[in-house]
């Protein structure tokens, strides 16, 4: 390829709207340009890089016994009624109705066209167990899309299916699925992925890891233990604390004008909001009844836990008098009887503490939940904290970082198999539901979180494994006839040797030939220019400027095809 043919211009400055690095390197380096709100179409280079990682994905999916196949975009809403995720499923899923009237879905995953493809090919025990899998385009009609691929509407996804006939069979699979998915992010040159255990959300299961990429501008939180290596989204991490015993007090109502928050409060009686319960108001979102979390002053409420224990999906509240309740001044006593109440468990060893009285400007001290509530259920809804203890190790070594989700793997179970009515004939001869799992990897988000890892001010640093081009060749000066010659000489060469090469053939200043070759950012560059021919030589440079060598021209090609391996091996020694 040569750069005076490429299309996609590179500019100096990126558009006002891009709001991370990888973002406006990706626009201002000519790979993607925006058809509407979260729908791109990329250029050449972006194209090259998804097509090896979709490659990389191939081999390691191949690897372990999977089937690629394709599923519609387009399917039915019969099919996701069957399922029952298209009532249960939120605006997120595109609903439309063909030109005869019939329901569709744009699909946003495919667990129901995988289950329709397999449901009668699978009839019998023996053709357990199995994966299928899929590259295919996917339509999520997000609310939030930002940062470029980072979080789009429409995207590229590998998605995989395998089917068994026992848990152990599933969970022994999930394994080789989770070790095949370190390989492929390894193969891209991010090793640095975590998986963290996760929330199932709305594709059900009860064991999921998500695999992060941990960046500062990563939309997902992480809870991590360096002294054991615990690792979780917030949204699925336990919350583990001590209370401090105290003396048993006697049940105190104290007068507290105006003393609203828990900060408040606390500040007015002089506690420490450790010894202290506040109370957190939500509305399920179908019929707005009132839910009332109690939780330790100085935590917040886990709402994914939240909605996973009453099973419905829930909104801050909106207070009015018809409720019953005292805002401000809420605690466990006196509350009305149509309300769902939700106990944290960072209570259940607080033996006295501040509370609400359900009183206009009145708390209670010296509460104790055994003696004055009584009897009740703790969960944990609350959410992990910076220096908390790992459940795990014990340690109070609690961290909190950023992270990019990269992909997700899920035990399923039979949630899809049980609804849509597969089943299989056992070796007994009985009827059987097959056992799920499901494990997916975003590709232009991928490629767009390598970019935002792997840079440096003047553009992306991309690993020779997925890189656009393996050798980005600069001619300086073409008009001279000595540099012109020997860079279409060596271009041809890097060609015969099977080397990816992009050239810059342009009679530019190096200024120019050199900014953009860093917004192309292939990792090895080759550089043909007046001083260097006066040395006899070509300049071999990596763009992470960790090596540069002249090489004399005529070996030029191929010490460049040895660099090219090297990096690669390099890349391929931490899968």
């Amino acid at each position: 390829m040569k750069v005076s043919a490429l299309l996609g211009e590179r500019f100096k400055e990126a558009p006002s709207d891009c709001i991370i690095e990888s973002q406006a390197l990706m626009v201002r380096g000519g790979y993607i340009k925006s058809v509407g709100t979260g729908v791109f179409s990329l250029y050449t280079p972006a194209k090259r890089i998804t097509k090896k990682i979709e490659n990389i994905m191939r081999e390691e999916m191949d690897a372990i016994d999977g089937q690629e196949v394709m599923f519609p975009v387009v399917m039915p809403a019969s099919l996701w009624s069957e399922s029952g995720r298209y009532e249960s499923v939120g605006s997120a899923l595109l609903r439309f109705k063909d030109r005869n009237g019939i329901d569709m879905v744009l699909g946003m995953t495919h667990e129901e066209a995988a289950v329709h493809m397999a449901r009668d090919a699978a009839s019998s025990y023996t053709k357990y167990p199995f994966m299928i899998y899929q590259i295919q385009t996917k339509f999520r009609d997000e609310p939030r899309s930002r940062g470029g691929l980072i979080r789009t509407r429409e995207f590229t996804m590998k998605d995989a299916y395998s089917f068994h006939t026992s848990m152990e069979d599933l969970e022994r699979y999930y394994d080789i699925a989770y070790k095949a998915y370190e390989r492929i992010f390894a193969r891209c040159g991010v090793p640095e992925v975590v998986a963290v255990k996760s929330d199932s959300g709305m594709m059900g299961g009860a064991i999921s890891h998500e695999f992060m990429l941990l960046t500062e501008i990563g939309e997902d939180t992480i809870v991590i233990c360096p002294e054991c290596g615990y690792r979780s989204n917030m949204e699925a991490a336990d919350c583990v604390v001590e209370n401090e015993v105290c003396n048993v007090e006697a049940l105190e109502e104290v007068y507290t004008p105006d003393q609203k928050t828990i900060e408040e409060v606390c500040s007015f009686l002089g506690a420490p909001a450790v010894n202290s319960c506040k109370a957190v108001l939500y509305q399920r979102n179908v019929d707005d009844s009132l839910v009332i979390v109690f939780v330790r002053g100085d935590l917040e409420v886990n709402e994914t836990k939240l909605r996973n224990y009453i099973g419905a999906e829930v909104h801050p509240a909106v207070v009015d008098e018809t409720m019953g309740v005292c805002p401000g001044f809420i605690g466990p006593l006196g509350l009305p009887e149509n309300v769902t109440v939700v106990y944290d468990e960072s209570l259940k060893t607080l033996n006295s503490f501040v509370a609400g009285a359900n009183k206009e400007n009145y708390h209670f001290k010296g509460m104790n939940m055994a003696r004055d509530v009584g009897d009740v259920e703790y969960v944990s809804v609350a959410k992990a904290t910076e220096g908390g203890i790992c459940p795990v190790c014990g340690k109070h070594s609690i961290t909190i970082s950023r992270g990019i989700e990269v992909g997700n793997i899920f035990q399923l179970g039979t949630k899809y198999t049980e609804s849509m009515g597969m089943q299989y004939l056992d070796k007994d001869g009985e009827l059987k539901y097959p056992i799920m799992g499901c494990y997916g990897i975003g590709v232009g988000r991928l490629v767009a979180s390598v970019c935002q890892v792997s840079r440096d001010k003047f553009g992306p640093i991309w690993p020779m494994t997925i890189a656009p081009w393996q050798v980005h060749l600069c001619a300086l000066r073409v008009d001279n006839p000595e540099v012109k010659e020997t860079a279409d000489k060596l271009y041809e060469e890097l060609k015969k040797l099977g080397v990816e090469v992009i050239y810059d053939d342009r009679n530019v200043s190096a200024g120019i030939m050199f900014s953009d070759a860093d917004l192309i950012g292939v990792p090895l560059r080759m550089i043909v220019s007046p001083r260097s021919l006066e040395r006899g030589a070509v300049e071999l440079v990596t763009r992470d400027k960790s090596m540069s060598k002249d090489v004399a021209p005529a070996d030029a090609a191929k010490a460049a095809l040895d660099t090219v391996r090297d990096m690669i091996d390099a890349i391929n020694a931490k899968a």
